[in-house]
């Protein structure tokens, strides 16, 4: 047998080599080893891109899920005493794949809906035998503190996509998905439908909007008739997060121009989505 040897010098070695000898052991807590990989990303050892999705996965690790679940008041659900012709419509407009279903009381969750056990009804087209409580998944919950590090390795060890979230209290406060989670290490993941509909601003039928933060400031003044200035910012995220003069939290609020701002999705790094309403019709802010 032949003895076939790579060839030794730096270029040779993997990707992996190369990222394990920057991270060596040198840096001795985690500011330091950011600080040590943004160094590597500018002598050239990995892309600007590769350099997100590791400070992504590090920040993960301090992060709970609080941080980035769905709040209760905006999860798309169904009651259990719903049928079909009743719930299909929410299904459809939502595109989504999983549902939590609940109880008479809002706040009990008994299972997950999954669109696609809803096929083989569709198909015999014999709704009529479909009970909901029969074909829910069991629902997996999880407290509002648990490490998002921690939950990512619950949903792969269990297989599972969605928990629903549980307060102090044992109410349910929202549900969190493995996309919320791989979110904030790899970016927003959009999926045919968010190409296939231009869902950067949606409005609402109470008056609210909902604005995606990643939204160009020029198509936000197109859409809402104002005239924000570009020349600092590209993004309505970006003008907010200036106007707070710090990176707020969910649940925040502001005003700017004729309009109020309500940060609705945030993490440690960047907020998401805002609500926004016409001045003073979303209470005092």
């Amino acid at each position: 047998m032949n003895d076939v040897r790579r060839p030794e010098g730096p270029d040779s070695r993997s990707w992996f080599d190369r990222l394990a000898s920057v991270i060596s052991g040198e840096a001795e807590n985690k500011p330091e080893l950011i600080d040590e990989l943004r160094d590597a990303n500018e002598r050239g050892l990995f892309n600007q891109e590769t350099l997100a999705i590791l400070e992504g996965a590090l920040a993960v690790s301090d992060m709970q899920v609080r941080e980035v679940m769905i709040p209760r008041t905006q999860m798309i659900a169904i009651r259990a005493d719903e049928r079909p012709e009743e719930f299909l419509p929410r299904i459809i407009e939502s595109a989504h794949s999983r549902f939590p279903v609940l109880n008479e009381q809002p706040s009990e969750v008994v299972g997950i809906l999954l669109a696609k056990d809803l096929l083989p009804f569709l198909i015999s087209q014999d709704l009529e035998q479909f009970e909901i409580k029969e074909v829910a998944r069991p629902v997996r919950r999880v407290p509002e503190s648990k490490r998002l590090d921690q939950l990512l390795k619950d949903f792969r060890d269990n297989r599972t996509h969605m928990a629903v979230v549980i307060d102090e209290y044992g109410e349910v406060a929202g549900l969190v998905t493995i996309e919320d989670v791989l979110e904030q290490i790899v970016g927003e993941i959009e999926d045919e439908h968010d190409h296939e509909e231009d869902l950067n601003i949606r409005h609402q039928a109470n008056g609210a909007s909902l604005v995606k933060a990643m939204t160009e400031i020029e198509d936000f003044n197109e859409e809402f008739g104002t005239n924000f200035s570009g020349d600092e910012f590209d993004t309505i995220g970006g003008l907010i997060t200036h106007t707070f003069g710090h990176l707020p939290a969910r649940g925040e609020k502001t005003t700017l121009g004729r309009l109020d701002f309500i940060i609705l999705n945030a993490d440690s790094r960047r907020i998401r989505l805002l609500e926004v309403h016409p001045h003073g019709s979303s209470g005092s802010v």
